[in-house]
């Protein structure tokens, strides 16, 4: 009885693994909540983004409860003794001179602290002109060849319509954007572009491009089978993370540009409010 009381007492590993398996079971709970919605939704685009958000959560409960047990193993192992150890350290050499020269010298951290620093000021006169720039919407997009590969098997409808297309780093579960901006950081993170359709036929060719100042980087080309109207959504997500400069979306149907938007991604001005 004294040995639990002292184990409890005496270290956090019991409260840190009751911690991790509620976590664990928060997480299968939303899992669960997010199967029955990929059951309900009356719509495409929210029974894919609810089955993509039920596979993190069953891999972040999966992590949980694959930490939850190193845990456990590691706090009711046998300690081990650290009395060689201590031999060790007093036995121990004294340090070199050339050990306390590499020492001495400005740590990694900090030489990259100023080289970001000369890097801010070198290019803020590039991002004002981007930011105040409408050159880039001025011209006028062609869809490129790559993005053009099949034959439409629907006629474009007189009445076919998106929405507005809206670009924001986070979306509710109705793929309505949350705080939409065409200012943003620099980084890795997930860029959204969410719209609303009308009319629209299974069959029809659709493709969307993005392009950062001007050059194409992503996209994608499919005939449509998502239904005649509802909300949609497209992404995107670098694995370089988001450079400075100017972000576009093109969403073209059937060789016709039906919506577009654009963002520009630079740290002082998204920190300015700009």
């Amino acid at each position: 009885m004294s040995s639990l009381n002292l184990l409890l007492s005496g270290t956090i590993l019991p409260w840190l693994l009751g911690l991790l398996l509620v976590f664990a079971t928060i997480a299968l709970l939303l899992s669960v909540k997010l199967w029955r919605a990929t059951k309900r939704s009356p719509y495409f685009f929210m029974r894919q983004q609810a089955a993509k958000r039920m596979q993190s959560y069953l891999s972040i409960c999966l992590v949980l409860v694959m930490l939850a047990a190193g845990v456990g193993f590691y706090g009711w192992r046998s300690p081990a003794d650290g009395t060689l150890r201590m031999a060790l350290i007093t036995d121990a050499k004294p340090v070199s001179a050339d050990i306390q020269e590499l020492f001495s010298q400005p740590s990694t951290a900090e030489l990259a602290a100023e080289q970001a620093d000369m890097a801010s000021a070198q290019s803020g006169g590039v991002a004002n002109f981007l930011l105040n720039s409408d050159s880039a919407a001025a011209l006028s997009p062609e869809l490129p060849a790559a993005y053009d590969r099949f034959d439409p098997q629907a006629e474009l409808l007189p009445t076919t319509e998106l929405g507005d297309v809206t670009l924001s780093n986070a979306v509710t579960d109705e793929y309505e954007a949350i705080s939409p901006t065409d200012v943003f950081g620099e980084g890795f993170y997930t860029l959204y572009a969410t719209f609303s359709y009308d009319d629209m036929v299974d069959g029809l060719e659709w493709a969307w491009v993005w392009r950062h100042n001007g050059q194409v980087i992503d996209g994608g080309n499919e005939l449509w089978a998502y239904g005649d109207d509802g909300p949609g959504y497209i992404f995107l997500s670098p694995e370089e993370g988001f450079q400075e400069g100017r972000y576009s979306l093109e969403i073209w149907v059937n060789g016709e540009l039906l919506g577009q938007a654009a963002a520009n991604m630079n740290d002082a001005a998204a920190a300015a409010g700009n």
